[in-house]
């Protein structure tokens, strides 16, 4: 089994899983990826590959946290329900809207299942973009690709808030919260090598976060 891997009851993803950008580049550090997480330091594997292009490993990497994210809600989808989570929230403090600032300008107050679907097909929409992720090799990025990955991956913790504060004992009880710990590990260690979510954001699973930093 992956890093990565679910046990086959949890086999169920919200939706298909998505492939890093096609074009030799992308498939060469999926590799690299697949190869450092298999060594198992975290660490090592957020890290920029000598001589890589920057924008090209947070394209490959923004991917393969999308499909994470994914996996992990999906085993969820039938206790985290508009019932049960009638709001998007992370404990008592932190509530989210959505507004995706196209089809919906003026944020919104929904379920937290509804905030993920939208969230997921926001992403969705975003990586299928070529003109935001090229899929050709040598493509150039847009000037706005650093802004695009940040939203994503400030929405996605968002995600991952949420199931700290609302469904941590559910993972526990299906004996899957060291896979949860190692994936949002590896999402925070990566976050912060590059600097892409304010502090600010990071405040509803910050004592985590510092305990994982080592702050």
């Amino acid at each position: 089994m992956s890093l990565f891997g679910l046990g086959s009851r949890n086999q169920k993803t919200f939706r298909p899983k998505k492939s890093a950008p096609s074009g030799s580049k992308g498939a060469q550090l999926q590799k690299h990826i697949d190869a450092t997480l298999g060594s198992g330091n975290l660490r090592e594997a957020v890290r920029l590959p000598p001589g890589e292009d920057p924008n090209e490993w947070l394209a490959v990497n923004t991917v393969d946290f999308f499909n994470q994210v994914n996996i992990l809600f999906g085993t969820l989808t039938e206790f985290c329900t508009a019932s049960t989570c009638p709001t998007m929230s992370a404990g008592p403090k932190y509530e989210y809207r959505w507004a995706d600032g196209v089809t919906i300008k003026k944020p919104i107050e929904v379920s937290a299942p509804k905030y993920v679907e939208y969230l997921m097909d926001w992403i969705e929409s975003q990586l299928d973009d070529e003109s935001i992720f090229p899929q050709k090799l040598g493509t150039p990025f847009p000037n706005n690709f650093l802004d695009v990955v940040k939203t994503i991956f400030k929405r996605l913790f968002r995600v991952y808030a949420h199931i700290y504060h609302s469904h941590f004992q559910k993972i526990v009880s299906l004996k899957e919260e060291a896979h949860l710990n190692t994936c949002f590990k590896h999402f925070v260690l990566f976050t912060w090598e590059f600097r892409l979510i304010d502090k600010g954001e990071l405040a509803p699973l910050y004592d985590l976060i510092e305990s994982i930093l080592q702050l």
